[in-house]
């Protein structure tokens, strides 16, 4: 390990499962030196996201040995390779995923190079920090397995949040139109400014009965849908003919099963994404994503949005906040220091 580097570092350490806000810990340690295929990175910005939240909470299906350090998404600066890394060289500012127990929420974190990818220059450290895995698995979900067409509508639930917000940009960069459901009027207000054609408040109104005023009766062509439960049943009952429901995960606390009767009569698809998968069984197809991605970024036609810049002494309160369904698009840790 090069002598430039500090020898100790400060992290956020999970010691016990529970909530964030009660578990997360400042500890100081060693940094880590790079084994065969990884990159050690200095942390420029790390993105909160909801199976951060559940790893916290033992409820993921990624269960870390204790202690870990959360925190899978970063924007870095590669400071040192491991033995027969050929992806990324001392310098480069990349971006991808943290290889747990050294997770993103520090000073400093490894990365596979299996998952590390440039970051594109259009965006700035936060904002290249969220380009993984939510535009990925937007981009996975509408393109390859939706296989969304210019002209269709598209319905995305929880669409102020982290993953909706990506998938209202790609919809639209795809020349769908887009209905947003939110919860709360202020949420309204952030997915009429990414793009959302039509936002439904769903405190207000019933989604249902506008996605089908906005077809003309027709439905929407693609549903997706990171909060299962209710919020699935109801999709069905506006889902077109020939359309398709990508369940992306389960935000809304309750797994749902599916009416296989009803799919049948009414012609429509249920697609699962676990984008994760991608990158052990396809990484061919996740590197051209990424550049397809970063195209977009490049054109203005997706722009990560980051509604909130913490400083690294403010990991925990952001993370309960994002567990609590209090913010809105991403929250980021940018590397201020401590107490700044």
């Amino acid at each position: 390990m090069s002598t430039s580097i500090p020898r100790r570092m400060k992290s956020w350490s999970v010691t016990q499962l529970g909530e964030p806000i009660d578990v997360v810990q400042l500890v100081e340690g060693d940094v880590p030196e790079p084994g065969a295929g990884q990159v050690l990175v200095r942390v420029l910005a790390g993105a909160a996201n909801f199976p951060d939240v559940l790893m916290c909470r033992g409820k993921y299906q990624v269960r870390p040995d204790l202690p870990f350090t959360p925190g899978r998404e970063v924007c870095g600066e590669v400071v040192a390779v491991g033995p027969d890394v050929v992806r990324a060289a001392v310098g480069d500012r990349v971006l991808g995923l943290t290889t747990l127990p050294y997770g993103g929420f520090a000073e400093y974190a490894l990365m596979d190079q299996s998952t590390t990818h440039p970051a594109p220059a259009s965006l700035d450290d936060a904002q290249a920090s969220c380009l993984f895995i939510g535009y990925q698995t937007g981009w996975f979900g509408l393109h390859r397995l939706a296989r969304i067409r210019e002209g269709e509508t598209l319905l995305v639930h929880a669409a102020a949040g982290g993953v909706g917000s990506a998938a209202i940009q790609l919809g639209k960069a795809a020349g769908a139109r887009v209905v947003g459901v939110v919860g709360g009027e202020e949420k309204a207000a952030y997915a009429r400014q990414l793009g959302a054609d039509v936002v439904v408040d769903r405190r207000q109104e019933d989604f249902v009965g506008v996605v089908k005023e906005f077809t003309g009766g027709r439905g929407a062509d693609v549903i997706y849908d990171p909060v299962g439960g209710d919020v699935y049943h109801r999709s069905t009952k506006c889902i077109a003919f020939e359309g398709r429901i990508l369940v992306v995960g389960f935000a809304g606390g309750e797994i749902q099963t599916a009416a296989l009767n009803h799919a049948l009569v009414k012609n429509y698809s249920i697609l699962g994404i676990h984008w994760g998968l991608y990158n052990t069984k396809n990484p061919g197809a996740v590197d051209r994503c990424h550049q397809e991605l970063c195209t977009l970024a490049d054109s203005g036609a997706i722009d990560p949005f980051v509604s909130q810049r913490v400083s690294m002494d403010g990991v925990p309160a952001a993370l309960q906040s994002l567990g609590d369904g209090k913010t809105v698009g991403r929250v980021v840790m940018e590397h201020t220091g401590i107490g700044r």
